[in-house]
């Protein structure tokens, strides 16, 4: 099992409209994708003057079927994040393998 960490730095005055949006349809889409069997969101604990840090992380049975995500849905999910958001929402990605 892997998980599939997405990190982002949000600014202060979109994290309502940006939570709201990932609920609603961001997550709802990648789910859609049949890729992964669950999800959680996640908030690193403190502030900081650049915006709060949220985890999404999405759990995936496989290698192949995440690199299948990777290739065939990632990119246009992430288009339309930075679409809507720009830098005012930014990120990185990681796998982590679940051992235990």
């Amino acid at each position: 099992m892997l998980i599939y960490n997405v990190t982002m730095n949000v600014d202060h005055e979109i994290v309502a409209d940006w939570l709201q949006w990932m609920r609603e349809v961001h997550i709802p889409d990648v789910m859609a994708t049949g890729k992964f069997t669950e999800y959680r969101i996640l908030r690193m604990t403190g502030q900081n003057d650049t915006g709060l840090t949220y985890a999404i992380q999405y759990t995936c049975t496989s290698q192949a079927i995440l690199n299948d995500y990777m290739v065939n849905h990632a990119p246009l999910l992430q288009k339309d994040h930075n679409d809507r958001y720009g830098n005012r929402a930014v990120g990185f990605r990681t796998v982590l393998e679940i051992i235990d």
